[in-house]
């Protein structure tokens, strides 16, 4: 249990609060690339509760800048792309993609006003189907050489989905590996071979026993943190006879994104980040270490649940998550379908905009989530002193730190769980034909 003051600390991310400045120390995820249409590759963004526009110039830049024109405050998000740069449909003031005016045409002949005024700009990066940029003071740290930013375009696809709540609880769902038993339970084991794209719907590696059927039976598992050198691992064991031991090994990349197995074959590297106090996305790299990835099929499969153009549920408050009571007493756990990401939506919006920690009662399985937590502060200590930050990485550190693997398999009890994943995660790059390079 914790103090609304101490809640507050770790949940405000508005300008100028501690783990808003905190997270403007990095990347952040603002759009999908597929978000910059191309007949007008202009986008609103929301980020961190500051308004900004996204743009794709003439030319093929990136630009991030304040979405209100330094004129008169005009919505630039409504501007036109012409001239090498994002002109306001106000009065034409002109911008290029690092802030600059180019143009203010309505002006006098001869004015130089547009030498003197500069909308404030942002780095962007675009990875792996994600725009990624950075809202803090000074040069951003070099991303890491991490296994979804590595990958062949053919290996990764993109997507994201709107959470009508804080950040903080959002991600503390991926930390916390022992709600998958419950929330994700299916009463019943579908053929394996239709579960692509599917969370929890595979069977683990080297085995034939479907995750659900291990997730429905064997519900309290061992989980073990350790601390990493950009973040903490997470390794969940369960016990499935005498022979046999289910090893799941997830990642929190500080600060708040997660890298987690879909399957033997796939992972997913999500990010929560916050749209402002009270919403917030998470965005997803899936990475594929065998075959190119379906993005057609991987795309269609989600669309079923997210509207665009703001990647909203169609499945939410407003319509009790899709809950129904037949289906939770005969096929779910939760009653409300079998995407679980509906399932995270409900859990984590159904603890408020704003989860009151004031009231929860933590217990052994959620040593993930105090850990982290405890990480998080001492990081807000660590920004206050001015004393370095984690993953503030140079290049040649950024390039040194690889993977990171998570696996989900099934191993032999006469087998050290660190020494089966570590094994798995080298078989599975020796046979990929892009990840061997990139070995732990």
């Amino acid at each position: 249990m914790i103090t609304a003051e101490q809640n507050d600390l770790i949940t405000r991310v508005g300008a100028g609060t501690p783990a808003g400045t905190l997270l403007r120390h990095y990347w952040q995820p603002v759009a999908l690339a597929e978000e910059l249409a191309p007949e007008r590759p202009i986008r609103a963004v929301r980020l961190m509760g500051q308004d900004l526009v996204l743009f794709r110039d003439d030319e093929g830049r990136l630009g991030l800048i304040d979405r209100d024109c330094p004129h008169r405050g005009a919505d630039l998000a409504y501007g036109r792309l012409e001239h090498g740069g994002l002109r306001c449909a106000f009065h034409g003031w002109l911008f290029d993609v690092n802030g600059a005016c180019l143009e203010t045409p309505a002006e006098p002949e001869g004015s130089k006003l547009h030498t003197r005024i500069r909308q404030k700009s942002y780095p962007v990066v675009e990875r792996s189907g994600i725009i990624f940029g950075y809202l803090g003071e000074g040069e951003p740290p070099a991303l890491p050489a991490f296994d979804c930013f590595v990958a062949p375009d053919t290996h990764t696809f993109a997507f994201k989905g709107l959470f009508e709540c804080n950040w903080l609880q959002a991600l503390e769902v991926g930390i916390d590996p022992a709600h998958a038993s419950f929330l994700h339970r299916f009463f019943e084991d579908e053929d394996s071979s239709a579960g692509y794209g599917k969370q929890f719907r595979s069977t683990s590696a080297d085995s034939d026993m479907p995750i659900t059927r291990v997730l429905r039976e064997f519900y309290r598992p061992e989980i073990r943190v350790d601390p990493t050198d950009y973040g903490m691992r997470l390794t969940a064991l369960r016990e499935l006879s005498e022979q046999n031991r289910h090893v799941r090994v997830t990642n929190m990349v500080f600060p708040q994104a997660i890298v987690i197995p879909m399957s033997a074959e796939m992972t997913i590297s999500q990010w929560h980040v916050p749209v402002d106090d009270t919403h917030c996305y998470w965005y997803a790299i899936f990475t594929s270490f065998t075959e190119p990835v379906n993005k057609e099929q991987m795309r269609a499969q989600r669309l079923e649940l997210y509207e665009l153009p703001n990647y909203t549920s169609r499945k939410n408050k407003r319509n009790n998550y899709g809950f129904d009571v037949h289906e939770q007493l005969n096929r779910t756990y939760t009653g409300m379908g079998h995407d679980i990401n509906v399932h995270d939506q409900w859990a984590i919006e159904s603890q408020g905009a704003i989860q009151d920690r004031t009231r929860e009662n933590l217990g052994a399985t959620d040593i993930g989530i105090s850990h982290y937590r405890r990480m998080l502060r001492n990081a807000i200590d660590a920004m206050n002193q001015g004393k370095p930050l984690p993953m503030q990485l140079a290049p040649e550190q950024a390039e040194q730190m690889r993977g990171p693997a998570s696996i989900d398999g099934v191993s032999s009890t006469q087998q050290g769980p660190e020494e089966y994943w570590q094994e798995a995660d080298r078989t599975r790059r020796n046979a990929s034909s892009w990840a061997q390079a990139w070995q732990l």
